[in-house]
């Protein structure tokens, strides 16, 4: 059986901090063998629909939302989720759609997005999966911390890029089987494989810098 080559959590140019298109996307999964990417754009689901019609089957259509705690994300939603919402409702709100609940670089101590431990530590029990492994976390303890914290509460482990920037896709993903909708997917997930390399604090730096320019 073929596994599924998974980056779980790219951004597009509809986030406000990134300029990749998604154009560019799909030719970089085709380059790279990714089969499906997890679209986590901020607050938006725009580009992930978008894209979802330019590669049918191989998107993953997600948010990464920011709460009054920091950013929850949503997997296989069908619709934007508001920001600024507690976590708990935020979670609420995924679920409804029949979304899973993925925590994001939960242990990154340089990302202001960050949940704050005292949210994570009341929400666990309704979290579906955590990253397991973020290519842009600067410290490897991030990724393991949050490796043992799942292990710790026999949740999921999922694994991405969080890719900003074009070259950064795919150094972060999942090997797992192949899977039909959000509870299968689950399941498989508890078996799949992780694979990736870290990338340089530079990619941090220059999408800092590129938000400053910006005003966001």
């Amino acid at each position: 059986m073929k596994l599924l080559k998974i980056d779980m959590h790219v951004h597009t140019e509809f986030s406000p901090d990134c300029r990749t298109k998604l154009d560019d996307i799909l030719r970089i999964c085709d380059e790279r063998e990714l089969d499906i990417v997890g679209i986590l754009d901020h607050n938006s689901i725009e580009g992930a629909l978008k894209l979802n019609e330019m590669m049918p089957g191989r998107v993953i259509v997600g948010e990464e939302i920011r709460t009054k705690e920091g950013e929850v994300a949503g997997l296989f939603l069908k619709e934007r989720i508001p920001p600024d919402l507690s976590p708990e409702e935020t979670i609420e709100r995924i679920k409804e759609q029949g979304g899973l609940v993925y925590i994001t670089h939960p242990f990154d101590i340089f990302r202001r997005e960050v949940i704050k431990r005292e949210a994570l530590l009341r929400i666990y029990p309704l979290v579906d999966a955590i990253e397991g492994f973020n290519a842009r976390n600067v410290l490897g303890w991030s990724n393991r911390r949050a490796m043992r914290f799942a292990e710790e509460h026999d949740i999921p482990v999922g694994a991405g890029s969080d890719a900003h920037m074009t070259f950064e896709i795919g150094r972060g993903y999942v090997l797992m089987e192949p899977f039909e909708g959000p509870k299968d997917f689950l399941e498989k997930l508890r078996s799949a494989g992780i694979g990736g390399k870290s990338s340089s604090f530079l990619f941090n730096l220059a999408t800092k810098l590129y938000k400053i320019v910006k005003g966001v």
